[in-house]
């Protein structure tokens, strides 16, 4: 059952146990078979996208006081973190969604796997016209989404599920603006730059913008007069998640950290930077790795 960040208020416990990656005298050694001792700290280096935010803080001292030192290493570049990880360099990433995963391991014929759900982050469409709901963008409009493969599919099922387009057979993670029924649509979509897309908001009726390009133009993610938080199923591909290699995917020390991340305290953190534009995930790691499979076959066979 998905919860409201809000509403998240236990931990989540994980139906499996997690292996550790090679790593140095102190680090969750390979074959660990119990949780950390805070009388004999273990550390676990992690790579994120976001590191100066608030909640990684929280989440880092309780972690030390359960005896793991989590070492946090921040990149801007995303696709640096999972290369990383399958090096052994960083034991666990948490910065991507399952798409992005499925893209990364069949692109590089690695096999990391998500052991943990977190969150889903809104998609959300922005207009700084009259415009209160999604029904009232009269026919005809133009709307502005990122063109990058990854966010311009999910804006497309953003705008479906908004009733202002409608798919070819439904749509899915891999559909680009052809895909589009034109006799079955309101409006018209003008793909750009994802950083084009706040810029764009001021000419056209509204515009798809991801939550980081949102927050870097001052724009509040919570004026979106529609998100894919509203439609769950399919924002699917987009859960967020940590991830490990598979040959480490059974450590306890790792299903401690995960645990620790879903502390209320923590959420609380999480929260309040997000502004309320997430929704909680307590998929177990098989369900994800379920999701993380069909998506592979989709892009293979969108590849053959």
């Amino acid at each position: 059952m998905k919860r409201k960040l809000s509403t998240l208020v236990a931990a989540i416990a994980l139906t499996a146990t997690l292996a550790a990656c090679a790593g140095g005298a102190d680090s969750a050694a390979s074959g660990a078979t119990a949780t950390a001792d805070p009388s004999d700290p273990v550390t676990v280096k992690v790579g994120v996208t976001d590191g100066s935010k608030a909640y990684w803080q929280v989440f880092v001292d309780l972690a030390k006081e359960e005896g793991i030192d989590v070492e946090l290493q921040n990149f801007t570049d995303y696709q640096q973190p999972n290369p990383i990880v399958s090096q052994g360099e960083l034991e666990l990433n948490q910065f991507q969604h399952l798409l992005f995963l499925a893209n990364y391991n069949l692109s590089a014929d690695a096999d990391l796997v998500p052991i943990s759900a977190t969150v889903i982050y809104q998609l959300g469409l922005y207009t700084e016209k009259d415009y209160e709901t999604p029904a009232d963008i009269p026919d005809g409009a133009e709307i502005a989404i990122p063109n990058d493969a990854t966010n311009q599919a999910r804006a497309l099922l953003v705008l479906q599920s908004a009733e202002l387009i409608t798919l070819k057979d439904g749509g899915g993670a891999l559909s680009t603006p052809a895909d589009i029924v034109a006799d079955e649509s309101r409006v018209t979509v003008v793909p750009v730059d994802a950083n084009q897309t706040t810029v764009q908001l001021k000419s056209l009726d509204a515009a798809i913008i991801n939550n980081n390009f949102a927050s870097d133009a001052g724009i509040d993610p919570t004026t979106a007069i529609y998100s894919d938080l509203e439609d769950l199923e399919a924002a699917e591909p987009y859960i967020n998640v940590w991830v490990a290699r598979a040959e480490d995917a059974e450590n306890p020390i790792y299903a401690q950290l995960v645990e620790i991340y879903h502390d209320p305290s923590v959420t609380e953190a999480l929260l309040e930077e997000s502004k309320g534009t997430a929704v909680a995930q307590d998929q177990t790691p098989a369900e994800l790795q379920e999701i993380l499979a069909g998506l592979t076959a989709d892009l293979e066979a969108a590849a053959s």
